[in-house]
């Protein structure tokens, strides 16, 4: 399960970020290819804006499903 204490730099403020067990799999710029990006000189993918609509929302929710490390993390507003 994804920590928001260890967060990746470039995270969109909002409730869904990446932590530092990312590996860069890609899975999550596939399925929701709007809200997440690639740092690539450091190895990973962290969320680039919040999803805006339902449409964006669903995918957000589908690329933390689909993680394969749980990288991906949903606390709400709270953390």
């Amino acid at each position: 399960m994804a920590d928001c204490n260890d967060k990746v730099e470039g995270n969109a403020p909002g409730k869904y970020y990446v932590d530092s067990n990312c590996i860069d799999c890609d899975v999550c710029r596939t399925t929701a290819p709007n809200n997440f990006a690639a740092n690539e000189d450091e190895g990973y993918s962290y969320v680039s804006k919040q999803p805006e609509n339902d449409e964006e929302e669903a995918q957000c929710q589908e690329a933390m499903e689909s993680c394969p490390v749980e990288a991906i993390g949903d606390d709400g507003e709270d953390c």
